[in-house]
């Protein structure tokens, strides 16, 4: 049986962030600096700190300048918020990263809404969401929906006129992305926990995406022949979540889960939906590369808007 196309994100990321590095480098020659990006990092979270490395890496391979800030597990409200004022106050930097989860602490709207709108390149602030939702070309996409309409574009599945599910209704991945289909034309149904009929609704769906963070919720049940799945589910595992172990069928899906002793799985099952679907994200390696170029992209944008270079181009 033929199994589903793989739809490999680090392959797309590495060609938006080529994009990217050549709009760098057009935008250096034309103001004499390279676009800024400031992370802002609170707390001793391993993940947090790994990603942060992650994205700064990624931004000195591209010619972005970044700045990285810490603060201790104790920094109170007050104190992350003045060090976000210091990074839109600093001239060298276009872009305010806040990574997140933030202490317990920390009221994270607080901190969120005092990024300067224009320096939101994650897309969290209220006036960007509300610019989203009126398709206002001023508005910076949050990274992960955006990553995902480009692979989706990429990959050459058509948008207009199919029916999208979403399942996940976080501010994060499932509304703006919902929104992002709405206006590229698709019927969108957006899906949650206490949604009755689950696997029913979604196997109406031309284009599937889940961001439930359950991991293997979807299933073949789930799916309807031939749809296109994307996988935004990042969960913590090993086989021994799964009773009697997990089936490895002569896959190269599970092959890759052997090989990673299951450490890293998504909300969709591989071994079940890969023989189903017309084409599926891979987890690690399916929407997790797209999210870093398209933070990378929002910096480049928000500094071509800070010149007056480009000021109305679309995010």
């Amino acid at each position: 049986m033929q199994e589903a196309r793989r739809l490999d994100g680090k392959v797309a990321a590495a060609a938006f962030l080529a994009e990217v590095r050549g709009g760098v480098a057009a935008f250096r020659e034309r103001t004499g600096r390279s676009p800024g990006l400031g992370a802002l990092l609170v707390g001793e979270d391993p993940a947090s700190a790994v990603y942060v490395r992650s994205k700064a890496r990624q931004c000195e391979q591209v010619g972005i300048h970044s700045a990285v800030v810490t603060l201790g597990h104790h920094a109170t409200t007050a104190e992350v918020g003045a060090a976000v004022l210091a990074l839109n106050a600093d001239a060298a930097i276009d872009g305010i990263l806040v990574q997140l989860p933030l202490p317990p602490q920390v009221e994270k709207r607080a901190v969120l809404e005092s990024v300067l709108p224009e320096k939101d390149v994650d897309g969290f602030h209220p006036l960007n969401a509300g610019r989203l939702v009126a398709g206002d070309r001023r508005a910076l996409w949050p990274c992960t929906p955006h990553g995902i309409i480009r692979l989706l574009d990429r990959e050459g599945i058509e948008i207009a006129g199919s029916r999208a599910v979403v399942l996940g209704r976080s501010d994060i991945v499932g509304k703006p992305l919902a929104l992002l289909l709405l206006h590229r034309h698709a019927t969108v149904t957006v899906c949650h926990s206490r949604t009755r009929n689950l696997s029913t609704v979604a196997r109406e769906a031309d284009i599937l995406i889940s961001a439930m963070g359950k991991p293997w919720l979807v299933d073949a049940t789930f799916v309807r022949p031939g749809a296109a799945v994307v996988d935004v589910g990042m969960n913590r595992a090993t086989a021994a979540d799964f009773p009697g172990g997990a089936p490895l069928p002569e896959s190269p899906w599970a092959v890759e889960l052997a090989a990673k002793g299951y450490t890293l799985l998504g909300d969709v099952n591989p071994l079940a939906v890969a023989p189903v679907a017309g084409a599926l994200t891979p987890v690690p390696g399916g929407v997790g590369p797209l999210t870093i170029a398209m933070l990378l992209h929002n910096t480049l944008i928000a500094a071509r808007r800070r010149e007056r270079l480009d000021a109305g181009e679309q995010a």
